[in-house]
């Protein structure tokens, strides 16, 4: 039987309601039952509206100056590095690409910074003529993030991670493109036993579904 879910629209300041929705809301209950505490345990939650932005700029050039001086933090120099500062962490994409990640979630669902912050960030590259070479674009929708945490939240993500997650390989604030369950994901270790999945919206849904059913074994005894 088809599963029916209603979701109420949250409330803007106003007291209208708002249309904009998380990718992963109608999971909150599912995410919060299949919780498992102990030694064996393991949580996952979704941390939504995060301001993203996109970043291009070839690290070294003038480029790449603006837009650490407009986030107030440097661009990290190799795979799997992050940086953080100004109220932001960024994440390394590829040689000339990065995606910068609010470290604060919004207090609602109607707030929405990603176009302004895109749009002062973007201003430091100057004016159409002089530009210099680099982009900024808002992807704040583009992506939600998953975060999942406890003692086993690292064999969770291993049973559909291919990437080496053992502690002294993928340290806390390293982050990488990966693939999770069939889907392009960014896996993101955040603290010792945390970590931050972030897959496109429109797989919001297929992963937050495959985290609930990979953390099921861990609610059970282990065998030994």
């Amino acid at each position: 039987m088809a599963e029916t879910i209603e979701v109420t629209a949250p409330a803007t300041s106003s007291g209208a309601p708002t249309l904009r929705r998380s990718p992963a809301a109608h999971l909150a209950g599912a995410f919060a039952a299949a919780a498992v505490a102990g030694d064996r345990g393991v949580s996952v939650r979704e941390v939504p509206f995060l301001a993203q932005l996109g970043l291009r700029a070839v690290p070294g050039s003038e480029g790449a100056a603006a837009l650490e001086a407009a986030l107030g933090g440097t661009l990290p120099t190799g795979h799997g590095r992050t940086t953080a500062g100004g109220g932001y962490t960024i994440l390394w994409i590829g040689p000339d690409e990065f995606l910068a990640v609010a470290d604060e979630t919004p207090t609602s669902a109607g707030e929405d910074r990603g176009p302004a912050e895109a749009a002062r960030v973007g201003a430091a590259l100057g004016e159409a003529g002089t530009r210099t070479p680099g982009a900024v674009v808002d992807l704040s929708a583009n992506r939600t993030t998953f975060e999942l945490t406890g003692p086993s939240a690292r064999a969770v993500l291993e049973k559909g991670v291919s990437f080496d997650l053992h502690p002294r390989h993928f340290a806390a604030g390293t982050a990488i493109a990966t693939v999770l369950d069939h889907v392009p994901v960014l896996v993101w270790k955040t603290g010792e036993e945390t970590y931050r999945v972030l897959p496109r919206a429109s797989f919001a849904d297929h992963v937050g579904r495959w985290l609930i059913d990979a953390m099921r074994e861990f609610a059970a005894p282990e065998v030994r």
